[in-house]
């Protein structure tokens, strides 16, 4: 009976050793599937963060192509307000050319007003002494 008893206590000793064993693998694999759970929801989140990434990478690109549209149009602006501004060789020229012309001919309007209100003056001065002079007489 003593053997029928060493046995029994030594199989409840390996049974109970395998019911902890068991326990602790059961443990284990709750912990491991919160871990994978847990990574679920970490690569979830990395996987949102991601495509938000990709939508301001888009998003940083159309407004890169809308600025340099914007570019191209301020400088074709500008090109052609320098056009309008700064006249050619040939044009400052002809503007230096025709500049002196046209103060030559407001110059000699100018003169041709004067002479006539001279004369007009001399005229009316003639006139003038005309009548004082055959009022003397």
């Amino acid at each position: 009976m003593l053997k029928v008893s060493t046995d029994k206590v030594s199989t409840d000793k390996e049974n109970n050793f395998l019911i902890e064993k068991i326990k602790i693998q059961e443990e284990q694999i709750r912990d491991l599937k919160e871990q994978r759970r847990n990574g679920k929801e970490q690569l979830d989140i990395k996987d949102s963060q991601i495509a938000q990434m990709q939508n301001l990478l888009d998003q940083q690109q159309r407004l890169a192509l809308q600025d340099k549209k914007l570019l191209d149009e301020y400088k074709s602006e500008i090109n052609d307000l320098k056009a309008l501004k700064m006249p050619t060789q040939d044009t400052k020229e002809e503007q230096a050319n025709s500049q002196p012309q046209e103060e030559l001919e407001t110059l000699k309007e100018q003169m041709e007003a004067l002479n006539d209100k001279i004369k007009g003056q001399e005229q009316l001065n003639n006139q003038v002494s005309k009548k004082w002079y055959q009022f003397w007489k």
